[in-house]
């Protein structure tokens, strides 16, 4: 199964990227290639992560990390929708 990120996780993951290297230089490398790696691992586990808040949604938590990676499962591919730092309010955003 193939992973296909969409424009608005994409944006996520650069998002925590630069935050991370604005203000914990040394965990902001590992801790992208963490959560890069953790959702590859959806490509052979796609139904893993436990039920969504949204119908049609998955939500991968990246413990101990603080991330939570939503997506929908597909015919042919794992659509990462969004992923959220835990603290945010983001059950009833939109995916």
């Amino acid at each position: 199964m193939r992973i296909r990120w969409t424009l608005p996780a994409a944006d996520d993951l650069e998002g925590i990227k630069n935050y991370l290297q604005q203000n914990y230089a040394p965990f902001a490398e590992q801790t992208v290639r963490t959560i890069y790696k953790r959702i590859r691992s959806l490509k052979s586990m796609p139904n893993r992560g436990r039920a969504g808040h949204r119908s049609g949604t998955r939500e991968l938590p990246l413990t101990p990390l603080p991330y939570v990676v939503v997506y929908s499962v597909r015919a042919q591919a794992v659509e990462i929708l969004h992923i959220y730092h835990g603290a945010q309010d983001w059950h009833w955003c939109g995916s």
